[in-house]
């Protein structure tokens, strides 16, 4: 039953022998029932807990609860705020190899001038004592150390080029931030804006309630429960 026919028995405009009574049956009444409850599961707003909902693509209504996990700009500052953190631990973790390895370069430098000097002696014991197979031998084994140590000393060279790329690739960390940024005072500029558009001069909590339904409505046309059927009825009853 819609609100117009109720208005129309009310008024007297429709016979209650024979509109209500067939209108009106127990079989009705659970129908009407039924259907409030199919209509709620559908029409109902998904029920969620805000401590365990997760955002997701795929998800419809409703939308995510405003915990710190949801807001917007509270985890943007969350972001910038700890990559600032991170990269800077990464550059201080960057700079002691890099420091690391000029030390290297250094204790390798000073280990070529011994190399050195010792082809230079054992050369010169060479040519004195030819006979001598020992300082052919060191000899050897000087300069072989000393082809060795240059390698190490081209890996150890190349690593710290590596490093100064390193380095440069992070600077993008720091414009990635700024954008982050920007992204941030924009959002905050729009709500800003937003609340001034949308401001009144009264307060939300001296605003009269909204009507259930107005003409025109077609999701409330049927308003009427079966708590209100059973109360109608007995109203008649005590008549």
């Amino acid at each position: 039953m819609t609100q117009e026919e109720l208005d129309a028995l009310m008024n007297g405009d429709m016979d209650l022998d024979e509109e209500i009574e067939p209108a009106i049956t127990m079989e009705s009444i659970e129908e009407i029932t039924d259907d409030e409850e199919d209509d709620d599961s559908n029409d109902a707003p998904m029920e969620f807990d805000p401590e365990t909902y997760r955002v997701s693509a795929t998800h419809g209504w409703p939308p995510p609860p405003p915990t710190d996990d949801n807001k917007m700009v509270h985890q943007l500052d969350d972001v910038t705020k700890e990559s600032e953190q991170k990269a800077s631990e990464i550059f201080d973790l960057i700079e002691d190899i890099s420091n690391d390895l000029g030390d290297g370069e250094k204790q390798l430098k000073a280990l070529n001038l011994i190399l050195k000097s010792n082809i230079e002696l054992f050369e010169t014991l060479r040519l004195k004592f030819p006979h001598v197979s020992v300082f052919e031998t060191q000899l050897e084994k000087n300069k072989d150390g000393l082809v060795k140590t240059g390698k190490v000393m081209d890996i150890l060279q190349n690593g710290g080029d590596t490093i100064m790329n390193v380095m440069d690739i992070m600077q993008y960390q720091d414009i990635h931030r700024q954008k982050i940024e920007r992204v941030i005072n924009v959002m905050r500029a729009l709500s800003t804006y937003m609340n001034h558009l949308f401001s009144g001069k009264i307060d939300d909590a001296k605003r009269v309630g909204s009507a259930t339904h107005l003409p025109g409505d077609t999701s409330t046309e049927d308003i009427v429960n079966s708590e209100d059927i059973e109360a109608l009825l007995a109203s008649f009853g005590q008549k």
